[in-house]
């Protein structure tokens, strides 16, 4: 009987420290190899609405133009990710409201964003200009990278660094999808 609770029990520390594991894995965020995130990086000069340029495609994105994020304080330590596109095959607005924190320091543009639950992903931001116009984007490896405006354009000089930059990371630059702003 004895026996029995201990191999019960070592069972159940087991299958504890798997989903302490599991949760833990899916709560770390990286940053892609070589780059390096913004810093200094001030918060509230990055808040507002910042308009989608250029992305890689995936899933949750997929179809969609004019796309916008805007970021807000939502607490502190907590900032209120609001991501909009429109879906011109269904002739409509999709929305996604998700939430970001810092990895580190608040003064270091890395990121993590959750619109799932525990789930979270990098959002790190690898070049910014000094006025908080335009942003580099990376997420956690080489599959995820954004170009960001403050407006619905962006002039070539920035568009072509970023570009460099990103390429100069393994970034494959050909996979970039221009998001329509018109």
């Amino acid at each position: 009987m004895i026996l029995k609770k201990r191999l019960f029990f070592a069972d159940y520390m087991k299958t504890i420290a798997g989903l302490f594991l599991t949760l833990n894995f899916f709560a770390c965020v990286s940053i892609p190899k070589c780059a390096v995130a913004v810093k200094p990086f001030d918060k509230d000069k990055y808040l507002g609405t910042w308009y989608e340029i250029a992305r890689f495609d995936f899933t949750f994105e997929r179809g969609l133009s004019h796309v916008t994020a805007n970021y807000s304080l939502k607490s502190p330590g907590i900032i209120r990710v609001d991501n909009k596109g429109y879906q011109d095959a269904k002739s409509r607005w999709k929305e996604s409201i998700g939430k970001a924190r810092f990895v580190g320091s608040e003064d270091v543009g890395r990121l993590k964003v959750s619109f799932f639950g525990p789930f979270y992903a990098g959002y790190n931001v690898i070049a910014l200009d000094n006025q908080y116009r335009y942003a580099l984007i990376a997420g956690d490896n080489l599959n995820y990278l954004w170009i960001l405006s403050r407006e619905k354009t962006i002039p070539e000089t920035v568009k072509n660094e970023y570009l460099q930059k990103a390429k100069s990371l393994g970034y494959d630059i050909d996979r970039l999808i221009w998001t329509k702003q018109d």
